[in-house]
């Protein structure tokens, strides 16, 4: 939770605004003129309050009297119902307005059953057991949308199922997750100091920079915890490393520093294996398998590779077969790409795993 906004401004944050919107005033419509009605009431999908990280900015658009409702009959009543006895304002804030994806004003309390809303943002079935493919094109933005946000009031208990479902991969689609991320490390390490060699400096900050983000990755992989995307994947991965348990995230957070400010390749290069000698070490203390050293010079180079024993030590660990025969390194959809466009399209995520 963004924890500077009391001393800088008196508004709650939106899931607070959100928790008593429900408290105050959707709640008692309901017990009003549907009483008994079963349902949850959460603030879950878009928007940086889900994740607890709005702040002043977050308020210019989609940022209000925003709530989930998961009712399994009568979703299309209880918003008729909502669209006609909500007041126009509450606490000074409009009950009804236009939003970035439907420009037209009116109430905003999404209404659903669970396994709809569940599905509208993940393009998975989860009233029953995920297949493997459907482990794969999940994003971890699109599974906090559905985990990341409280719920109020779960009447049905059926959000609950499904975010129990969803707190994380099965353990051998972990390790080949963890894996996808070493090997795209090892894919491209050497090169922040081969670029630099020739003296392209810039070459090999964009590299480092790009390697650092699959180390934060990495991070919340290692962690169990889902990565949000790009806008808040630094501040998620800085939290996540404040409060690791694990031996090595401050030598983690360190390290990512030097890499993003140092001028020259060396000290670069340095950091970033610094970098992946400790997330080796917090790998193991995770419970996963792992080598010391991560890393090596690279075919007897002033350069750094990872090692390919890390690899092949988390991939002889996998007993699944379907897993095990997926594409080595490739991972998951998120980890095929960062292209915005398809990870935020269900079907070009399948597209990418289906293979």
């Amino acid at each position: 939770m963004n924890t500077s906004r009391a001393a800088r401004h008196p508004e709650p944050s939106g899931a607070a605004l959100s928790h008593a919107y429900w408290t105050d005033v959707v709640a008692p419509l309901l017990e009003k003129h549907l009483p008994g009605l079963r349902y949850a009431a959460a603030r879950l999908g878009s928007g940086s309050e889900v994740l607890g990280l709005d702040d002043d900015q977050s308020q210019d658009h989609d940022w209000g009297l925003r709530l989930t409702l998961l009712v399994e009959d009568g979703a299309h009543e209880v918003d008729a119902l909502l669209e006609r006895e909500l007041p126009n304002s509450w606490r000074g804030r409009p009950t009804r307005f236009a939003t970035t994806w439907e420009p037209v004003v009116r109430q905003r309390c999404e209404t659903a059953t669970a396994r709809d809303f569940a599905l509208s943002r993940l393009g998975v079935d989860t009233s029953g057991e995920l297949p493997t493919t459907d482990w794969l094109s999940l994003t971890g933005q699109a599974v906090l949308e559905v985990t990341g946000g409280p719920v109020f009031h779960d009447g049905t208990g059926r959000i609950t199922a499904i975010r129990d479902r969803l707190q994380w991969y099965p353990h051998d689609l972990w390790l080949y997750a963890v894996d996808a991320d070493w090997s795209r490390l090892g894919e491209e390490l050497p090169f922040v100091g081969r670029a630099g060699l020739r003296g392209d400096e810039a070459g090999s900050m964009v590299i480092a920079a790009r390697l650092v983000s699959t180390m934060m990755h990495l991070a919340h992989v290692i962690h169990r915890a889902w990565p949000p995307y790009s806008k808040w994947l630094g501040t998620s991965s800085s939290v996540l490393l404040e409060h690791s348990p694990l031996p090595g995230a401050d030598d983690v957070r360190r390290a990512w520093r030097t890499v993003l400010t140092a001028p020259y390749w060396r000290q670069r290069q340095d950091a970033m294996s610094t970098a992946a000698e400790a997330l080796a070490t917090m790998q193991g203390a995770a419970g996963l398998p792992t080598i010391t050293p991560a890393t090596e010079p690279f075919w007897g180079r002033p350069h750094h590779g990872v090692r390919e024993q890390m690899s092949a030590t988390l991939r002889a660990a996998i007993t699944d077969p379907v897993v095990a025969a997926l594409p080595a390194g490739h991972g998951t959809a998120e980890q095929i790409t960062d292209n915005v466009r398809v990870l935020v399209d269900a079907t070009s995520r399948r597209r990418l795993v289906e293979r």
